[in-house]
């Protein structure tokens, strides 16, 4: 089911109802009615919402979606600077490259800087082979870098490792 997130008009409603409420307990003071406190909590139930609306609104961005990506698995996230993705051994180095991308721009978040030793944080993808029955080994693809203190900087450093591409071929 896809629900509309168009917050402006659901900030507007809510605020317009917070009036309506804020005016009706204005009355209800004035007039002596019984219900009076309760439309005191109304009220500032409705305020509450409408500041959880606008700040739903606020938190929530489109996510960008790089044409050429494959799904992937996160492996490892240390919480700071490093993270490894697991890619199916039937990618290519453009799908590969792409999905690092996909990663980079997914996983990074301003919060991670903190954490980490290095102003950098690094994404890995891998990849499993299986050189004999029963037993598999981790094969590295590539890695992204993208760093804390330009986080416009929309130009991170990738690296593939077309050797390991060659190992999947066989």
């Amino acid at each position: 089911m896809d629900i509309p997130l168009n917050f402006a008009k659901y900030i507007q409603w809510s605020g317009i109802a917070t009036l309506v409420f804020l005016v009706l307990t204005i009355i209800a003071f004035l007039v002596g009615w019984g219900i009076r406190f309760r439309l005191v909590g109304v009220t500032s139930f409705m305020a509450v919402l409408t500041v959880g609306i606008f700040g739903l609104g606020l938190g929530l961005f489109t996510r960008t979606e790089i044409p050429g990506a494959v799904r992937f698995s996160l492996v490892y996230d240390n919480g700071a600077n490093q993270a490894v993705i697991s890619l199916p051994n039937t990618v290519t180095p453009e799908q590969v490259e792409a999905t690092l991308k996909q990663a980079a721009s997914d996983l990074f978040s301003s919060g991670r800087a903190g954490a980490g030793g290095n102003n950098q944080f690094i994404i890995s993808a891998r990849t499993l082979v299986h050189p004999q029955p029963g037993l598999s080994a981790p094969l590295y693809l590539g890695q992204i870098k993208k760093s804390f203190t330009a986080p416009g900087d929309n130009t991170p450093e990738l690296q593939l490792f077309p050797e390991s591409f060659a190992k999947i071929s066989q």
